[in-house]
């Protein structure tokens, strides 16, 4: 395969994965998670890392158990720390790997307090807070930065 026909065949994963993505977002879980069922076994074997992280991330919030959202998250993490470049591209945008930290940690966090483990929820939101800082000063460092403060609130103050 040629360079080329790589990225080609990258930004064509990227639309894909961008079109479900609409899906899940205009609320066609079902739909969302098939897809993305589909994505993950196409990308599972010898599939570009930032996409599996990018799917599984996606397909854990198309989950409807918790226990299943959890294992989601973790294959992202998971897939993330395997990625070894210092910047990926998403949509015409460089990313910094580091920066995917953050909300997966995060997302972990809020997986491990719906399953009502506040001991791991807490060890994944100082994670979270330990990195907050490799976000960017924008939309999306704020929201991230602002989903943790709530997440903050919600296991501080209520201790069941």
């Amino acid at each position: 395969m040629t360079e080329r026909d790589h990225a080609h065949d990258t930004e064509d994963l990227t639309t894909r994965i961008g079109q479900v993505i609409m899906l899940l977002h205009g609320g066609d879980r079902e739909e969302a998670r098939n897809r993305f069922a589909a994505l993950w076994s196409e990308l599972a074997v010898g599939g570009d890392l930032f996409h599996q992280v990018t799917v599984a991330h996606y397909m854990a919030d198309a989950q409807d158990d918790p226990a299943a959202e959890l294992a989601w998250d973790l294959r992202a993490l998971g897939a993330a720390r395997a990625l070894t470049e210092t910047e990926v591209s998403w949509g015409g945008h460089a990313i910094a790997v580091r920066a995917l930290y953050p909300s997966l940690y995060l997302n972990l966090a809020a997986d491990y307090l719906k399953l009502r483990d506040r001991s791991a929820a807490r060890r994944e939101l100082d994670r979270c807070q330990a990195v907050l800082g490799t976000l960017d000063d924008d939309a999306y460092g704020n929201g991230v930065r602002a989903a943790a403060a709530r997440l903050e609130t919600r296991l501080s103050a209520d201790p069941s």
